[in-house]
């Protein structure tokens, strides 16, 4: 919404709603405005949001899934184990596995979509996840294990995340790549593409 200099941004999911604005007093009213038609619950200060926890400072605000991660890591049983140093092998063959389907899949599904949500904050792990992904319809144990190495690689930092700079000047930059036949198991090409938000990498 907007109306001269003052704008106003709502976000809705279900029954929760993040207010965000330029103008204090116009986020008060909006607020006192809703409050007449529904019976709402003001939690102040934007903290934490559908796992996403956030911080402020002068530099700007900080989101991360910490929590998230870590009940990812307690759930999995890998609260003990010792964290991997990367969250993939090099030059994996996890399309080419012949290893014994799962005799569930639903465990390693659950574990893969929650894994899909942590990019939200932590982009940079978008093609592990990726690559995870790709064997939702019959997962073997090869992949189921290498999406426990994913986890397992969680633990060194689980609480990654974005600073969303309070210098942006708001402006999407993006960069894209291609490597023809780069893919060294079907030879298609791979693309690559990093999207940042002012100096904030976001996808």
């Amino acid at each position: 919404m907007r109306k001269g200099d003052i704008h106003l941004s709502v976000l809705v999911y279900v029954d929760d709603l993040i207010v965000a604005g330029n103008d204090s007093s116009a986020i008060q009213q909006f607020k006192a405005y809703l409050s007449t038609y529904f019976l709402m619950k003001d939690l102040g200060v934007l903290k934490y949001f559908l796992g996403v926890e956030v911080a402020r400072s002068s530099k700007g605000f900080f989101l991360c899934q910490r929590k998230y991660a870590l009940d990812i890591i307690t759930e999995a049983g890998l609260l003990e184990a010792k964290p991997a140093r990367v969250p993939m092998e090099k030059n994996h063959r996890l399309a080419l596995s012949t290893s014994q389907l799962l005799a569930d899949p639903e465990p390693y599904r659950c574990l893969v979509g929650r894994l899909i949500y942590l990019c939200f904050t932590r982009p940079k792990l978008s093609y592990c996840i990726h690559i995870l992904s790709q064997f939702m319809q019959h997962p073997r144990e090869e992949h189921w294990q290498a999406a426990l190495r994913f986890v397992c690689y969680l633990k060194q930092h689980p609480g990654q995340g974005i600073l969303l700079s309070s210098a942006c000047d708001l402006c999407l930059h993006a960069w894209c790549d291609a490597d023809w036949a780069g893919c060294p198991l079907t030879r298609r090409s791979l693309t690559v593409w990093l999207i940042f938000l002012g100096v904030s990498p976001i996808s």
